[in-house]
């Protein structure tokens, strides 16, 4: 079971990565991809058993070392990172998330979210209203109303895409989860919270000074999210980062890899 302990602000995560893609840059010049080199990082980084992660007073320096050790064996990275790429059958395969365990949940806990919406529908008005006061307790850093907001069971699950050192598994329990958000989006004035169409229904888009850096979408039964879903993954967000005019439209967005009702 996971719990808040994992959490790291989101601020703390895209300046991480800014700066082991900084260095990268400066040890391979015009050499293989940094890209690889990150990417590779974190797989590393999630190997680990999470008593072994707790240890590590400093992952930033961790992280770091790790940087410059694989940028001395570039070509190895590269032939590395390309082989976890392809499949056994020799075609590409989704590596998004693959530098982070997976996690499975038991039938009941998968089924938990749509028995719950099936059981208490909330109507569109009620989502909306729900979603704006979690935005609200978000922004004003308000744990209490947060908390009140969410269901006793509520369940949350974090895609970083092995991109980004997102919680490893689920978080469990409404005052678990209220620490886990609270956590991920602190450092106001930076960081900011919008309501934002997200997949037919309103879900909530953070923002790191002008980059869309999460997008959380809330399953809602009654007055009571059960399920809340975010997304970091920055390949997941791309189409978030771009103009308009390059998107052709509005931004689509997948959820995390992890069971759940269908959208």
């Amino acid at each position: 079971m996971n719990d808040a302990g994992d959490s790291v602000s989101i601020a703390d995560l895209l300046d991480e990565r800014r700066h082991l893609l900084g260095i990268a840059h400066r040890m391979l010049g015009g050499g293989c991809g940094a890209e690889d080199v990150i990417a590779e990082t974190y797989r590393r980084w999630y190997e680990l058993s999470g008593a072994a992660r707790a240890r590590i007073t400093t992952p930033r320096a961790w992280l770091g070392e790790v940087v410059s050790s694989l940028c001395s064996t570039c070509p190895a990275v590269h032939e590395q990172h390309r082989a976890l790429a392809v499949g056994e059958n020799g075609g590409e395969a989704d590596i998004a998330g693959r530098a982070e365990p997976e996690y499975v949940e038991p039938a009941d806990r998968a089924l938990h979210s749509l028995r719950a919406m099936r059981s208490r529908p909330a109507t569109p008005q009620q989502h909306d209203a729900v979603v704006r006061t979690v935005q609200q307790a978000c922004a004003t850093e308000d744990m209490p109303l947060l908390t009140s907001l969410l269901a006793p069971d509520v369940m949350a699950f974090f895609d970083g895409g092995g991109k980004v050192r997102a919680p490893t598994g689920p978080v469990h329990g409404n005052r678990q989860v209220a620490r886990s958000l609270l956590t991920l989006v602190a450092r106001p004035p930076r960081i900011t919270l919008h309501t934002h169409p997200v997949n037919g229904r309103t879900g909530i888009v953070v923002r790191y000074d002008h980059q869309v850096a999460a997008v959380i979408s809330l399953d809602i039964a009654g007055h009571h999210v059960v399920q809340v879903w975010v997304t970091l993954n920055p390949d997941k967000l791309r189409s978030w980062n771009l103009s308009r005019n390059e998107r052709g439209g509005r931004a689509s967005w997948a959820r995390p890899h992890a069971p759940g009702p269908p959208l």
